[in-house]
C-alpha cells in the first residue's frame, strides 16, 4: 500500500493541473520523515521537436524526465533520502500502468527502482479525477495496481 500525506496529493495534483494537457512528471522523496514532492521537467516536447522519428509522441501523450533534474533526486537518495515514488500524469485519460510507462520503469528484466512506487495521475480538463499507485511485484513480474491511501493529518 502507498500512503501520500494530504500536502503530497495536493502537490502531486498541483502539478498535473499546471502542466495540462501536457504530462507532468517528478518524484516523491522522504527526507528527515517529511514527504517532498520533486517536479521533474517533462523534456518530451523538445525531443520530438528536434528528432521526431526517434521521439514520435508529444507530451500530451508522453514524458521523458530531463536527466539532470532527474540526477539531482537520485544524488539527494544516494545522500540519505529515501526514494518513494515516481510520478507522471494522463491528460485526459485514465490512470493505468502502460506498457510505455512499464519500459521506463525497467533495466532490461527487472525494475531499475524496484523498492519505489510508480503513481499515474488522472486528469481531465484540469480536474484530476485520481492518483493510483503500481508497484513491482516479484511473483508475477510485473507491475500491479497497488492501494493508494491519502493519509489525513490526523493519522500522521
Amino acid at each position: 500500500m502507498v500512503q501520500l500525506t494530504s500536502e503530497t496529493h495536493a502537490a502531486l495534483s498541483q502539478h498535473a493541473r499546471e502542466t495540462f494537457p501536457e504530462e507532468c512528471c517528478g518524484a516523491v522523496v522522504r527526507v528527515d520523515g517529511r514527504e517532498e514532492v520533486r517536479r521533474i521537467t517533462n523534456i518530451q516536447n523538445a525531443m520530438h521537436a528536434k528528432d521526431p522519428h526517434t521521439y514520435p509522441r508529444d507530451a500530451t501523450i508522453a514524458y521523458l524526465m530531463e536527466p539532470k533534474e532527474l540526477l539531482a533526486v537520485l544524488k539527494a537518495v544516494d545522500a540519505g533520502a529515501e526514494l518513494t515514488a515516481f510520478y507522471h500524469s494522463h491528460p485526459n485519460h485514465d490512470a493505468y500502468f502502460s506498457a510505455e510507462d512499464k519500459a521506463q520503469a525497467m533495466f532490461g528484466d527487472e525494475p531499475s527502482y524496484p523498492d519505489a512506487s510508480y503513481l499515474v495521475i488522472s486528469i481531465y480538463e484540469r480536474e484530476v479525477r485520481t492518483i493510483k499507485a503500481f508497484g513491482w511485484d516479484d511473483t508475477s513480474k510485473d507491475f500491479v495496481e497497488t492501494e493508494c491511501q491519502v493519509l489525513g493529518d490526523e493519522e500522521l
